[in-house]
Order: structure tokens, then C-alpha cells, then sequence
């Protein structure tokens, strides 16, 4: 059985941990120089382990394994939100790197943009299966300061490089290695879960036109509101969603913008982004349906118009069974009861590539459920464990001994 080199997985976590290093965690967003400097720290590591590395024109980070088949295909991200944690896709990347060290027939990939820097987000995992077209490169735009796409890439060295496409009949599935970015595991004083699914996520924006006014002058009879009737809204569907959802579903306001945004003045427009997720169709379907009752009813209700338009409408990722009862089984042996089947409640690279052929991820304890922030953190221990459960769940599932 492969064996995985403890101590070297580790020493590359905290080797990839001091390129972009802020405070105890890391700043590395999408395209920058931080980011590109890891990308190809990476590629020296791939070469390292004797798999055949390169970055394509997306910044996909690909190493292939030169042997004979079958081959898994593994990795994450390594780009980062801003000031965030260490191990947040790193962790998966890392991970299937110990997995080709380990000798098992793995391809590794770390994806560029997971975490959405860009208009789209997903960009690697999606033009590496050949969703990404050229116009959405064209019409992406950084979310931050409004970069567009093809002048981050041009800024980071890869225009004109090639964008790559994987061949899913070389593969028998995909493993993702990730913190759970929640407290389930914690909780429940357990440190691996087998995910079961990958959320989709519905994102929205509802548009508010009112009248922009004087804030004095015009009576409270006489508003047209735009920032109290998008409260409202959002109220009513906080009241309302808790009727209509699953267990592990979430919404979220992301944001509120409020035009013109001044103090003295009512405001004329509000913008609003707003999502919800699941991992059920059906769970999705009924919060939609409600939504849309909602935006109606508040339509006749409000002095103000309210639109509703859909910015993407993800599909839930089921996971596929063997890969699941290989990652179960590799848990029972290492730390009898130390596991659990559980759903994401994030969205990762594994949902695209679960479209092309079967997908598991193995999620370890996040430490008070922290993510997306510098303090994020994993218990070595742990760290550990979750890269031993992957290497003899794939080594598994190769063998077909779930």
C-alpha cells in the first residue's frame, strides 16, 4: 500500500504558507504577484515528485503522472480571499501532491479562481472541462477594483499560453481534500467527514427603483423608499425562507448598495446581491418559488418597483458512492469512529469536475469553524490524518476495495 511521507506534506503546507504570508494567515488573491509566485513554486514541486508540470492559460497549475493507468485526477486551489487562511484549497492541492509522492497514479491540479476573485468564479475547473468560453473571459471583470480578465492574465504572463482540456476517460474519479469551514466535525468531536454532496448556489439580484429625495422636505407620506422597501424585502424572506427550506440550507445578503448613498437624501435605487443554497433540487426550487412570491407581493405592497433577476443557478454535486465508501473505509482503519457523512456547504472545484466524472472530497475540523480569515486553522494532527485517509482511500479505490 502507498505510504504517505507525513513530515513532507506538512513541510509543503508551510512552505506554500510563507509566499503571501499575513498575519497567521495568507494573502494570495487571484492573478497577483503573490499568487503567480505560488503557482510556480508549485510547478517545481510537481517536477519534483517526476510528474510533467505546467501552468495553462486560465493559471490552471497541471502535473501529469507519465505512467500507466488508471489515474486518479486530485487537487484544489491555491489562490486565497483576502487576508485569509492558510489551508482553504491549499490543503486539497497539497494533498494530491503527497498522493503522487506516495507513488499512486495521480494528475494534480490547482485550480485558478475558486474563490471568485473574477466575474464567474470557478475559472480553472471550468475551462479545464470546457465550460469557460472566450466571451465570459471577455466580459469578466476583478469584483474588487474592476480589472478586466484579460488584463489580469496579461499582467500575471499568461496570455496566449493555451488553455488546457482534460480527457475524463483517462481518469476513474476525482479527490478533494478540504478544511470543513464549519464546526459540524468540531462539534461532534469527530476529524474526518465523508461529503455526500457539493451545494449549488442560486445568487440574485433584486433591484429597487424608488425616488431619489430630499430627506427633510419630502414627508413620510410622499417616500418612495428604495432602502426601506429592500429591508422589507429581505425581512419578509428571512421570515418566510425557514417555512420552505432543508435542513443545511443557507441565504445570505452579500451586499447593499444604496444610490446616491448620502445621508440627506432618500435613496432612489437600492441593489441588492442575494443568495441561497442547497444541496437538494427540489429545496432549491421551493426558495425560488417563494422568492419569486415574495418579490410579487412586495411589488403590489411597496410604493416602489422591484426586479428580480438571476445572476447563476449552480447544480447540487452528489458524490459518488465507491469513492465515498473508499474514503469511509481508509477513515475506519486509520481512527476507528472518527468519521461522518456529511454535505458541503460550500462550493468547490469538485461540483465541475464531478460533471465529467465521479468525485469525492474528505473534509478535516476547522478550528472553531474559522475560514475565509486569517485566524483558519487545522490541528496538525489532524492535517495529517486527512492526507493518510486520502492516500489509502484512493490507493481504495484503485483497487477496487471499497
Amino acid at each position: 500500500m502507498p505510504q504517505l511521507d507525513t513530515a513532507r506534506f506538512l513541510q509543503d503546507l508551510q512552505e506554500l504558507r510563507q509566499i503571501g504570508r499575513f498575519r497567521t494567515g495568507v494573502h494570495r488573491p487571484t492573478y497577483s504577484p503573490q499568487d503567480m509566485e505560488s503557482r510556480r513554486w508549485l510547478v517545481a514541486k510537481l517536477e519534483e515528485v517526476g510528474l510533467e508540470a505546467s501552468i495553462d492559460g486560465i493559471g490552471n497549475v497541471f502535473g501529469r503522472h507519465k505512467g500507466p493507468g488508471p489515474h486518479l485526477l486530485a487537487g484544489s486551489h491555491i489562490e486565497t480571499q483576502n487576508e485569509a487562511g492558510w489551508l482553504d484549497g491549499a490543503l486539497g492541492v497539497i494533498g494530491a501532491l503527497a498522493m503522487a509522492r506516495a507513488g499512486l497514479p495521480v494528475d494534480v491540479c490547482a485550480f485558478a479562481d475558486e474563490e471568485g476573485h473574477f466575474e464567474g468564479g470557478f475559472l480553472g475547473s471550468k475551462s479545464i472541462i470546457g465550460e469557460l468560453s472566450e466571451d465570459e473571459i471577455d466580459r469578466s471583470r476583478n469584483r474588487s477594483d474592476g480589472t478586466p480578465l484579460r488584463d489580469a492574465l496579461r499582467a500575471a504572463g499568461l496570455e496566449g499560453l493555451p488553455r488546457m482540456q482534460i480527457d475524463p476517460s483517462r481518469y476513474k474519479g476525482f479527490f478533494e481534500m478540504h478544511i470543513e469551514q464549519g464546526t459540524q466535525l468540531e462539534q461532534a468531536n469527530l476529524r474526518i467527514g465523508v461529503v455526500s454532496g457539493i451545494v449549488a448556489i442560486w445568487q440574485w439580484r433584486l433591484v429597487i427603483d424608488g425616488q431619489q429625495d430630499h430627506a427633510g422636505g419630502t414627508t413620510m407620506a410622499e417616500r418612495r423608499d428604495a432602502g426601506l422597501a429592500a429591508v422589507r424585502l429581505l425581512a419578509a424572506i428571512d421570515a418566510e425562507f425557514p417555512r420552505v427550506c432543508g435542513p443545511r440550507s443557507t441565504w445570505t445578503t452579500g451586499r447593499i448598495t444604496l444610490e446616491p448613498g448620502a445621508p440627506s437624501i432618500i435613496p432612489g435605487r437600492a441593489d441588492v446581491l442575494f443568495q441561497f443554497r442547497d444541496v437538494s433540487m427540489e429545496k432549491l426550487e421551493q426558495m425560488e418559488a417563494t422568492l419569486r412570491a415574495l418579490v410579487q407581493e412586495a411589488n403590489r405592497r411597496e410604493r416602489c418597483s422591484i426586479q428580480l433577476i438571476a445572476v447563476s443557478k449552480a447544480t447540487p454535486a452528489i458524490c459518488d458512492p465507491g469513492m465515498m465508501r473508499a474514503l469511509s473505509a481508509a477513515a475506519e482503519s486509520l481512527d476507528p469512529g472518527c468519521s461522518q457523512v456529511m454535505p458541503s456547504g460550500a462550493g468547490h472545484d469538485a461540483q465541475y469536475i464531478a460533471k465529467t466524472m465521479p468525485a469525492a472530497m474528505v473534509f478535516v475540523p476547522s478550528i472553531g469553524g474559522i475560514s475565509h480569515h486569517w485566524a483558519e486553522d487545522t490541528k496538525e494532527a489532524d492535517l495529517a490524518l486527512g492526507a493518510q485517509v486520502l492516500v489509502e482511500a484512493a490507493d481504495r479505490f484503485l483497487k477496487g476495495a471499497n
